[in-house]
């Protein structure tokens, strides 16, 4: 019997859509599961596909089934669940075989996965897999971290089953150990920052403008023909148009404003202050779903403080375009700041991270797939190693372009009691990026003054504490 080229461990939504991708895209693939009537069922609902997956009752069968050096996907719940799996397959594999979590792990957990691995002949991949269960099925975007020896071995199979943008696969070797993860990670940070400034000003819309859900989908609608154009503007404009089955009112508006997030939104905030990069925007959005959660507890401050009203703009059709430049502002800040954590990242753990070939491959298959992409692609192709996205040719003539209307929206949210964390930070790290004459020498002076923690002084001198008292008159 033919043996399978791959093979997938863990058969829930996004293992069981993967393997289908798998199989659907001519590669031979042995699957199994905990709870073997999974498997079973998995492979009996596989229609036309069914001769390109094997099916595996137990782990032996599984790697037996599998071409060595044998590359095998473990699409399970992150953290201790993949050590247990792992565990269970060592006794099973032989030399050069691959074990890939293809999970939302996080980054450090990846690279103590694939030290451990080092003498022992086997190797580790930590893929990072964008797309959700429709990319999963059809084409993600798929982030790789391990040995460019790994890399090669599954690099068709990859290939095949990824996005494709403008017949380009939307799939790349990062790095080592756990470059992969780790930019997934803060593709996960930059997505959190997009959508909650999509959701500001749709709550601007909403709250300030009067508008309905389905009036304001048309909005997105339009936008979504422009440079704003994106899946996650595509996505927003068809669930504001949507009707609840049960109620008939816009589904958007029985939804609970309590938002959900599975922990890689707040490691990319965690990990951005460890490299000391601001990432203001991505903060701003994790801090958003916290602050989203306490439901409760806004319920009862607004019955104590009420809320301001929020006056209409004069001229509405000049705010919507206002609208539409200040989201796009603000996404330049949050992208840019997502780049300086990866930029970051790259340095201190000697992964040479690709900046171009990770904004390629994020145009397709992706959650934050847009076309601005593509332009990032370009900036970065022209620099890969400038400073900061925002200082690049294309996108400091869009900042000077949008920056004074995310100046007037963001004054008109503040004024009028509208919550705007995301669009506000992305502001305030612009205005604070391009000052060169910032006011941190206060924070100096009074760190020196309780602190003896000393400064550098403009002129050069060679004296670093202030005559602040006769307590520090040693240090001046």
């Amino acid at each position: 019997m033919e043996q399978a080229e791959i093979g997938l461990i863990g058969l829930g939504v996004m293992g069981s859509n993967l393997s289908l991708n798998i199989a659907e895209k001519g590669n031979k693939i042995a699957v199994f599961n905990r709870t073997a009537e999974v498997t079973r069922k998995f492979h009996a609902e596989a229609g036309a596909l069914q001769n390109q997956i094997v099916p595996c009752e137990t782990l032996g069968e599984f790697v037996a089934a599998i071409r060595p050096p044998r590359p095998i996907i473990i699409m399970i719940k992150a953290g201790d669940p993949v050590d247990q799996q792992m565990e269970h397959l060592k006794p099973y594999l032989s030399t050069g075989d691959i074990m890939i979590d293809a999970g939302n792990a996080n980054f450090r957990d990846t690279m103590r996965r694939f030290d451990n691995l080092k003498d022992s002949g086997l190797t580790f991949i930590g893929m990072g897999v964008s797309g959700g269960e429709e990319g999963a099925r059809h084409g993600p975007s798929i982030m790789v971290g391990g040995t460019e020896e790994s890399w090669k071995r599954v690099e068709k199979v990859l290939t095949s089953i990824s996005a494709k943008f403008n017949g380009e696969p939307c799939v790349a070797w990062l790095g080592e150990n756990g470059a992969g993860h780790f930019v997934k990670t803060i593709h996960n940070g930059i997505e959190y920052a997009d959508m909650q400034m999509i959701a500001e000003i749709y709550g601007i819309l909403r709250d300030g403008l009067g508008m309905s859900a389905s009036e304001i989908g048309n909005v997105f609608g339009r936008w979504n023909t422009g440079r704003l154009n994106s899946y996650l503007i595509e996505i927003s404009e068809k669930v504001l148009k949507a009707n609840d089955p049960i109620s008939g009112k816009p589904m958007v508006d029985v939804i609970v404003d309590r938002a959900g997030q599975k922990g890689t939104g707040k490691w990319s905030v965690i990990e951005a202050q460890n490299m000391g990069v601001a990432a203001t925007a991505i903060e701003a959005a994790v801090a958003g779903r916290i602050l989203s959660s306490q439901r409760e507890e806004r319920v009862a401050a607004e019955r104590i403080f009420g809320l301001p009203k929020a006056e209409r703009p004069k001229d509405g059709m000049a705010f919507l375009a206002d609208l539409e430049n200040a989201l796009l502002a603000a996404k330049i800040g949050a992208y840019a700041q997502g780049f300086a954590v990866m930029a970051a990242a790259s340095a201190e753990y000697n992964w040479n991270l690709p900046m171009p070939t990770i904004a390629r491959i994020w145009r397709a298959g992706c959650i934050i797939r847009s076309q601005f992409l593509d332009e990032i692609t370009s900036a970065f192709t022209k620099d890969p190693h400038v400073a900061n996205l925002i200082v690049t040719p294309a996108f400091s003539k869009m900042v000077k372009e949008t920056d004074g209307a995310l100046r007037r929206v963001v004054s008109y949210a503040a004024l009028s009691g509208l919550p705007v964390p995301a669009l506000s930070s992305a502001l305030s790290y612009f205005d604070a990026y391009r000052r060169s004459r910032g006011t941190a020498n206060l924070i100096q002076a009074q760190r020196d003054f309780f602190g003896a923690h000393g400064f550098d002084r403009l002129d050069g001198v060679d004296k670093h504490h202030g005559p602040w008292g006769s307590g520090l008159e040693e240090f001046a």
